[in-house]
């Protein structure tokens, strides 16, 4: 498939749903750590992946061979890949979905910031800046009501440097050697280069194990099988086809439907305001998207 200047409509639909995809992954972290401290989760969720992506790739006729000149790159990534999901288990179990997931996808707004330097061609237009700031404004509108649940400021730290490690990654896979790497082999880097860094470190974070129920091995099977595997695989295969900054703008869906999910879900209080909020990330996505006018 050729790489293209712009969403489609196929780019679009894809990219909602994986916005969707990730918004219920936020809940079922949440749930999962119920049975699994933070830390301990995400290195069982890696570790899966790295079985699951090589059996796919065994079975495509995918080749394992990494590049030299990228080799320092991926485990650069993967290093990111692990404190990046560190920061977002411990946050969620500190804080609600909606407050982490709000913090956690503003991923894009670093994104577009580095990406003026690292990346001329995706640079900001004026349309795009105020779609991006409206989408923006529209996570910031969603945490304006503070009181109720579970608030931590310590939260919102973490939630803020996975944020900030998402983004190196993605600049990593744009402006690197990585970016002539296969999205399979990018994805399998990362998580054999997580894995046993999580597991090595969640002895650090208190008991592995806490009241483990089925739910809660359903959900560590969820995020091995359609998240961290298959879900990342696609991920960064739409990020080969698409720009930088386009795809990281549906990000801002993400935020908006975890309200939405913890609210339905799981009990969370939600306020009028995510309503105003999901307006604008509408009409965010939108401009940031529109294509250009022709001469």
């Amino acid at each position: 498939m050729e790489r293209k200047s712009q969403i489609d409509a196929f780019g679009a639909v894809a990219l909602t749903a994986f916005a969707l995809h990730l918004a219920f992954n936020q809940v079922v972290i949440k749930v999962t750590a119920g049975g699994f401290s933070p830390v301990f989760a995400a290195g069982l969720r890696s570790a899966g992946a790295v079985l699951v992506l090589l059996l796919w790739m065994y079975l495509r006729g995918v080749s394992f061979h990494m590049p030299h000149a990228a080799r320092r790159w991926a485990l650069l990534s993967g290093l990111l890949f692990a404190f990046e999901f560190l920061c977002l288990y411990n946050a969620l179990d500190l804080s609600t979905v909606s407050r982490s997931s709000v913090i956690f996808y503003s991923m894009p707004l670093w994104l577009a910031l580095a990406s003026t330097v690292l990346l001329p061609s995706e640079g900001l237009t004026w349309r795009k800046s105020i779609g991006l700031a409206l989408a923006f404004g529209g996570v910031v509108l969603a945490l304006s009501d503070r009181g109720g649940g579970q608030v931590s400021w310590t939260g919102d730290l973490l939630a803020l440097c996975s944020a900030l490690c998402w983004a190196g990654i993605v600049l990593l896979v744009r402006i690197t050697p990585l970016a002539d790497v296969p999205p399979a082999q990018q994805l399998i880097a990362q998580v054999a280069v997580s894995a046993p860094v999580l597991l090595a470190l969640a002895p650090l974070f208190g008991p592995l194990l806490r009241e483990v129920a089925p739910i809660h091995i359903a959900g560590m099977a969820f995020q091995i099988i359609a998240v961290a595997s298959l879900g990342f695989l696609a991920w960064f295969w739409l990020m080969k086809q698409y720009p930088a900054n386009s795809v990281a703008s549906f990000s801002f869906i993400s935020p908006v439907a975890s309200v939405l999910m913890g609210w339905l879900l799981l009990g969370e209080r939600i306020a009028p305001s995510i309503w105003a909020a999901l307006l604008l990330v509408t009409i965010g996505i939108t401009l940031i998207n529109r294509p250009a006018r022709q001469r």
